[in-house]
């Protein structure tokens, strides 16, 4: 797309009452419903595109350094897949021979450039114990930087010992991997400690360690010393040098963390004046401040009268904003633009799309969805089967998400708590006990723990049916598990008692004195601010904004979930991926010999 001028044609809406709605190259035919809310029946919808990667032509001394390359790259391609270095390395070197010292820095220095420190850290281990092998002081700083990617302060402060001991100086290198260790272990006071000793008596913190601690700092919700460390950077109190854009991001995003938009909008105007250069990150931190489709798109409008590209967090941001509004129209226009545009989308940006047809209960659409993943090469993963199991549940189609729950098991997918609280979710709209009962007990036969949201569905249920004393037994059983009741569950309990008696037990199992609850005629409960049907508008995978039945609230999307579900989907790839250390070399996409796994694009604001 190119640069836009006051309006982008994205942000459209009345515009998409017409017969027909034009997006990028394709055009779609519109249903209008009669409660005039759109209906997407695409022609060709999510057609196929080919992006083109352009291929570095290689130029090779002679036959045989073509063999070394080839062999070399041969080699990184089985430590990718079996998950171990040190193994395939030792098949590598012949008995007298040892190991080529440019093959071994070459490997580390391309698992250090893919993030991949668990591996970096295998390899320098197995070096220090070769005789043929000079483990320098370089060695050993790449090693403990390794630990501090990790987050072992243990072996790194072993490490670091051990130098000492050689004789080795301090150096900002090795402290900056200390203070991160500590950091990534939650250790906040610990790594705080670090840095002021830098500060104190050196060596003196560089532009990283600024980085690191206030990222330490912010993840530890310590958001008055990061912001006495950004102020001193601004005054130039203690550096001689200033913010840099990483920097300003990081502050931005704990701004937005700590729901201060007005100050975080204020460090976005502060960029220019101070000659810091706003990037598609920056408008992106932004965006996701906003609830309002009006707003993001607002934003998405003013990056490109920048000069900005899109990125694919961008372009993912505006379709979740636009979902989240149930304008799965809008939605489909955004992504198919992103398609034109040649941006490729990751498996977070289809799980996005897919829950905005998903909420609106629109299951063809998001059949369709589903199916392109795979033609596009992207993997569904758990969030993606359990936000299609949503799309029938929202509408009402329960033997279609049996169908379809089947079809998650046979794909080799174990169901966890959500995807059960799914089908729970469903039956409980139907105000059909029974079958609510017996996916819990599924869901306890194989061994997988219920949540407070679990409980709260149950109790739901049975207050729909009123049915006051298993309401009260299973308030209980959520306390004696060790899950607080929330609003909901205490408004089902109230609003279930009739009698004084049960009204005075249900005063005293929700703590509350006598509270005048409303119900309304279409059942909904009203008293402590949360409505009983909340639970039912189809939120469970709602991008981000939720809570999840995983448990927790969960946080935005974009700060690292692996889709539009809950956050417990996050850790189903048991993906290493540190897309938090952007402060190293980026990585080199012409080097496509290793296989990649998906990157967290949609972390943006670390």
């Amino acid at each position: 797309m190119g640069t836009l001028g006051s309006q982008s044609p994205l942000s459209f809406s009345s515009s998409l009452c017409n017969a027909k709605v034009s997006c990028g190259l394709l055009v779609y035919n519109v249903k209008i419903k009669s409660n005039r809310r759109l209906e997407v029946v695409c022609q060709g919808m999510l057609a196929p595109r080919k992006f083109v990667r352009k291929k570095r032509e290689e130029v090779f001394k002679d036959a045989a350094d073509e063999a070394k390359q080839k062999n070399w790259r041969k080699m990184m391609s089985e430590i990718e897949e079996s998950g171990s270095a040190v193994s395939i390395l030792k098949t590598q070197r012949n008995t007298k021979e040892p190991l080529p010292r440019d093959a071994v820095l070459g490997t580390l220095v391309r698992f250090k450039q893919l993030k991949r420190w668990n591996l970096v850290s295998e390899i320098l281990q197995w070096l220090r114990t070769q005789h043929w092998w000079d483990f320098s002081e370089m060695d050993f700083l790449m090693l403990v930087t390794a630990y501090g990617k990790l987050g072992d302060f243990s072996k790194a402060e072993r490490v670091l010992k051990y130098m000492n001991k050689k004789g080795y100086r301090q150096t900002v290198i090795s402290q900056t991997a200390l203070m991160e260790a500590y950091g990534r272990a939650k250790q906040y006071e610990k790594a705080e400690a670090v840095f002021h000793k830098m500060q104190a008596s050196g060596p003196e913190p560089s532009p990283i360690t600024y980085q690191i601690i206030l990222k330490s700092l912010v993840e530890g919700d310590k958001y008055k010393e990061a912001e006495a460390i950004f102020e001193d950077l601004l005054n130039e109190k203690r550096a001689s040098f200033k913010p840099d854009q990483k920097m300003f991001h990081m502050m931005i995003y704990m701004y937005k963390k700590a729901g201060d938009y007005t100050q975080a909008r204020k460090l976005f105007a502060q960029m220019p004046e101070r000659g810091i250069p706003q990037s598609a990150v920056t408008f992106n931190s932004l965006m996701s401040f906003e609830a309002d489709y009006k707003e993001v798109s607002s934003i998405y409008d003013q990056m490109q009268r920048a000069g900005l590209k899109p990125d694919v967090v961008s372009y993912s941001l505006l379709i979740k904003a636009y979902g989240k509004a149930r304008r799965e129209d809008e939605a489909l226009a955004v992504f198919e633009e992103m398609l034109d545009a040649g941006v490729r989308p990751t498996r977070k940006s289809y799980n996005i799309l897919l829950d905005a047809f998903a909420i609106s209960g629109l299951v063809e659409e998001a059949q369709t969805v589903f199916k392109t993943m795979r033609r596009h090469r992207v993997e569904p993963d758990l969030c993606s089967y359990t936000t299609m199991l949503l799309a029938y549940v929202n509408a009402s189609d329960m033997d279609g998400a049996e169908k379809f729950f089947r079809r998650l098991k046979e794909d080799g997918l174990r169901p966890n708590v959500v995807v059960y609280g799914t089908l729970m979710k469903g039956y409980s709209k139907l105000d059909d006990v029974d079958k609510v009962m017996r996916v819990y007990e599924r869901m306890r036969v194989q061994g997988v723990e219920p949540n407070q949201t679990i409980f709260t569905t149950i109790m739901d249920v049975h207050g729909r049916n009123s049915d006051f004393g298993n309401a009260v037994i299973w308030f209980n059983e959520m306390e004696t598990r060790g899950y607080p009741p929330d609003k909901k569950a205490k408004n089902i309990l109230l609003s279930l008692a009739k009698t004084p008696e049960e009204q005075q037990e249900a005063n005293e199992l929700t703590g509350n004195g006598a509270i005048q609850l409303e119900v309304k005629p279409n059942g909904m409960i009203s008293g402590l601010g949360v409505d009983s049907a909340d639970l039912h508008e189809g939120g469970l995978t709602d991008t981000g904004h939720h809570h999840s039945l995983n448990g927790a609230s969960t946080t935005n999307v974009l700060n690292g979930s692996n889709g539009t579900g809950s956050s417990s989907f996050d850790d189903e790839d048991n993906e290493d991926d540190d897309d938090d250390d952007d402060y190293e070399e980026d990585d080199d996409d012409n080097l496509n010999f290793v296989s990649f796994k998906d990157k967290r694009e949609l972390n943006f604001a670390t």
